[in-house]
């Protein structure tokens, strides 16, 4: 992928990983969202309120 600068190794061990914490939490909503949408009755749709400006998707 890349080398490791002084600076990012700096900045890791002063600040911690930020990219690795996102890349983390992406990973759990991600988890989450595959959950819910396997659970939802009749689809990942199926139950949402109509937004007044946006019609509903057909099936």
């Amino acid at each position: 992928m890349f080398q490791e600068t002084p600076i990012y190794s700096r900045l890791v061990a002063e600040r911690g990983d930020i990219p690795t914490q996102v890349r983390g939490e992406a990973d759990r909503i991600l988890r989450e969202l595959e959950s819910v949408m396997r659970v939802a009755p009749g689809g990942p749709l199926t139950g949402l309120p109509a937004h007044p400006g946006f019609p509903r998707p057909s099936r």
